[in-house]
């Protein structure tokens, strides 16, 4: 048993170098507004849900256990209690999709007053912090539409009920839910469908929809209108879509779902041989799509970075790249591939460094023999290239398993997944379809991930290639016992190298007087405190009678986290 242990440990403090060992990079770049919480905006209409207060300290309960001893200047004494096994992730991406087409996830229908759709992310985001989660994913573009205000295209007819017309009274969806993830600590990102400009023959489409402004751009298939990626004017369409959004709102990702060229639909044809003879390049057909997938992926990296370089771009492809049969360095899986169904050739996208980080959608269980869990993804832990990896898991079958995949009517299958992940050194995290799945709690997956695997709070991995540097350390820390408890105060850091100052700050408790502070331990940590201004923190879980040695640390946006500044309390 001890040698498993020490074998575990020594895997997971692998885990912390990532796919690479990029050199520190210094991104130069005007200073970005710190996440505070947004002044109210008049309503007219009521009820309008109102925003939350300004973002507080979010404590985290700490455990209670055995107590080892140690000696300090001869004096025995008490440090931090540790729980037996692993030291759970202190770095980890927790993300949810929150898909909007169809009213997935949000709003819940169609022309829901203001008020409810405010009180429907309010409460959704709340429920998503406490269960650990640090990052959403909000589809804000679903077939050539917006939920958001500042856009060229029509409002969303999932948001009002009719596409084109704008919320009554009027607000911006998108800049409240960037506020509310912003004030609970969680990273926001900007989820876009690329390839529809409708949804259904029966979709409400305004007269201004660019079905109708550029008719050659786009083409009839399985009964929805589809961009035409051949056509460059569509790619720098999009393109110039995604940098709107980048340039008018404080996003910390854009993200591409896996339609790029549609699913094939029995007895169609997607007619773009026209195309193909226009801009022809010596390429045959296949390769064609996928050099114009490559070449709008490349499109919008350079748009997001030339406006917003420290912005993230992921993307979440279908999960099979190839299978072996077609490739030997494919997945030993038997299924759809992305590479010849939808053209994308995504793992030339991460090992050439076009997107920072990537979602293969691993929806299927452990006990699929046609593609297996653990199967897809060590292929994928092998060839992320240069990016993070998260695996994308499918929530919404959990509770359903059926003969060809029984797997997922089992209560252990999910856990299962999670457990794999993390002994995986290239796996970074998790991003879960979808937020109503999570709600619904099917076979208690949402109770397991808040009581085990996102029990203690988890920074997001840093992307060192974006930003290395970290912020400068909090000054003047003070503690003082009050009667509210135990009270902790500093000053702000200054500019750092790259002009960054602190996002949120991280507060950590340890007993006694420890010979070495566990700062990679997210047990010792008692509050995470939002937004550069947020430097007072009261501990009200401290034993009085105890010794304790606090520790607080500052971290920038892109999460690199500065040196320690501590104190001593009795």
């Amino acid at each position: 048993m001890r040698l498993i242990a020490f074998l575990c440990l020594f895997v997971l403090a692998l885990s912390w170098d990532g796919c690479r060992r990029p050199q520190p990079v210094v991104v130069k770049r005007t200073p970005v507004p710190v996440r505070r919480p947004p002044a109210a905006k008049p309503i007219p209409q009521k009820p309008v849900a109102a925003k939350p207060e300004p973002a507080k300290p979010v404590p985290v309960a700490p455990v209670a256990a055995p107590t080892p001893k140690d000696m300090v200047d001869g004096e025995e004494v008490e440090e931090m209690p540790f729980e037996r096994g692993l030291v759970p992730p202190k770095r980890e991406f927790r993300a949810v999709w929150i898909a909007t087409i169809d009213n997935i996830d949000w709003p819940s229908k169609k022309g829901l007053p203001v008020a409810d759709q405010q009180r429907e992310i309010i409460e959704m985001f709340d429920q998503q912090q406490q269960m650990g989660i640090n990052a959403v994913v909000v589809q804000v573009r679903s077939a050539a539409d917006a939920f958001y205000a500042k856009s060229s295209e029509p409002w969303s007819e999932w948001l009002t009920g009719q596409q084109g017309l704008a919320p009554q009274p009027f607000y911006d969806p998108l800049e409240f839910m960037i506020e509310q993830a912003h004030q609970r600590g969680m990273e926001f990102h900007a989820w876009f469908n690329l390839d529809r400009a409708t949804y259904s023959k029966t979709s409400s489409v305004a007269p201004t929809n660019i079905i109708y402004r550029k008719p050659g751009w786009v083409f009839t298939y399985g009964g929805r209108k589809l961009f035409n990626l051949g056509a460059p004017a569509v790619r720098t369409y999009i393109a110039g879509i995604v940098a709107n959004v980048v340039r008018e709102y404080d996003v910390d990702g854009i993200h591409f779902d896996d339609y790029f060229y549609p699913y094939a639909v029995a007895g169609q044809v997607f007619r773009d041989d026209s195309t193909y003879q226009a801009n022809f390049n010596g390429m045959k057909k296949e390769d064609w799509r996928r050099d114009n997938v490559t070449k709008l992926i490349t499109e919008l990296r350079d748009s997001i970075r030339d406006n917003k370089p420290w912005v993230k771009f992921g993307v979440s492809p279908f999960g099979i790249w190839k299978n072996r049969s077609n490739d030997a360095e494919g997945s030993a899986t038997n299924g759809g591939q992305s590479y010849y169904d939808q053209y994308a050739d995504t793992r030339k996208w991460i090992r050439n460094g076009l997107i920072d980080y990537i979602v293969p959608q691993v929806y299927f269980s452990t006990e699929f023999t046609r593609v297996p869990y653990k199967t897809l993804v060590e292929w994928w832990a092998r060839n992320c290239g240069k990016a993070h990896l998260y695996i994308g898991h499918g929530a919404y079958r959990v509770g359903r398993g059926s003969e060809r995949d029984p797997g997922w009517g089992r209560f252990t299958e999910l856990p299962d997944q999670m457990r794999y992940n993390r002994q995986q050194r290239a796996v970074l995290g998790s991003v879960f379809f979808s937020a109503k799945s999570l709600k619904t709690n099917p076979l208690a997956i949402r109770d397991s991930l808040q009581s085990n695997f996102y029990r203690y709070p988890a920074l997001v991995p840093p992307m060192t290639w974006l930003d290395s540097i970290p912020p400068l350390a909090p000054r003047d820390l003070k503690v003082a016992d009050t009667p509210e408890g135990i009270e902790l105060f500093w000053q702000q850091p200054g500019e750092a190298q790259d002009g960054d100052g602190a996002s949120y700050y991280i507060v950590y408790r340890f007993e006694g007087r420890p010979s070495r502070m566990r700062l990679e331990d997210p047990r010792c940590i008692v509050a995470q405190c939002i937004g550069e201004a947020s430097t007072r923190f009261i501990d009200r879980t401290a034993d009085p009678k105890k010794k304790y040695v606090y520790a607080v640390t500052a971290v920038d946006r892109l999460h690199n986290e500065s040196r320690e500044v501590t104190v001593k309390l009795r």
